[in-house]
């Protein structure tokens, strides 16, 4: 149980490894975002084929792991490879912040990426090494969770691709249907998948472990690569209307808006 974990992070060091070379040969490191995203079918196929455990699940697991994987790699994928040679803005930035020792940092920032992808990954291998003959209520419960964090961001995307659309909302901030509740809604259902994969392990021994996941996801979209360099981004290109939806509306978890003061 726990030495296949550590054999799959020296995988996980090699594959960003390997990820680093290629973003450095195309000179185009947003790559590693796609990397990230399919990286997760990579740990879940693999923890589900370490602990041959063949049995619904590890099935029910690993498929929904699989699909949240693919889902966001592919909407990634495309994206960068319709910008591609453009590069993200935040790498541009990284680039000018770390312009005295850009390699070596850059190299190790892919390391951290493998690191959390990793931590995400711990309810798989969790869930997987789980004995149990039969799904608890807790797990099914798991899964009710999921499929409604998924349909939940299918929801936000689709809402806010649609005010995309219209020609009369350029330069607008989206306040329409989960927006209104959420300056990030899209971003709270992510994190919702990550809860339901981490419930998934909890009947599990040492299931709790499981816990860290969500915790690093919630951290990851609220403080390091999420909500502040997107907030940054519109504080910069709407300014004032976007300082007020940011005074009435709730960054991540959904709330009632607030008057403006």
């Amino acid at each position: 149980m726990f030495s296949l974990p550590l054999i799959v992070l020296g995988g996980t060091a090699l594959l960003f490894a390997g990820a680093f070379l290629l973003c450095r040969r195309l000179d185009n490191y947003g790559v590693v975002d796609v990397v990230w995203s399919y990286s997760f079918l990579l740990l879940a196929f693999g923890y589900l084929a370490g602990f041959a455990n063949f049995t619904p699940r590890g099935w029910v697991i690993s498929v929904m792991a699989a699909l949240w994987s693919l889902r966001l790699g592919t909407h990634l994928l495309i994206r960068v490879a319709k910008a591609h040679p453009e590069e993200d803005r935040r790498y541009h930035a990284l680039r000018r912040d770390w312009s005295a020792n850009f390699g070596p940092k850059m190299f190790w920032f892919f390391q951290g990426q493998g690191l959390a992808a990793w931590l995400l990954a711990l309810p798989f291998a969790l869930a997987l090494a789980n004995p149990a003959a039969t799904l608890s209520p807790v797990e099914w419960l798991a899964v009710a969770v999921w499929i409604a964090a998924v349909a939940g961001e299918a929801l936000a995307d689709a809402q806010l691709a649609a005010f995309k659309r219209d020609p009369a909302n350029r330069g607008k901030i989206c306040r329409r249907g989960l927006w209104r509740y959420s300056r990030h809604p899209n971003y709270f259902f992510e994190w919702l998948a990550w809860v339901a994969f981490a419930l998934f392990a909890l009947p599990s021994p040492f299931g709790w472990i499981g816990l860290v996941s969500p915790l690093v996801m919630y951290l990851l979209l609220t403080r390091v690569s999420g909500i502040p360099p997107m907030e940054k981004q519109s504080l910069a290109s709407k300014g004032e209307a976007f300082r007020n939806y940011q005074q009435t509306t709730s960054a991540f978890f959904p709330w009632f808006p607030r008057s403006s003061s």
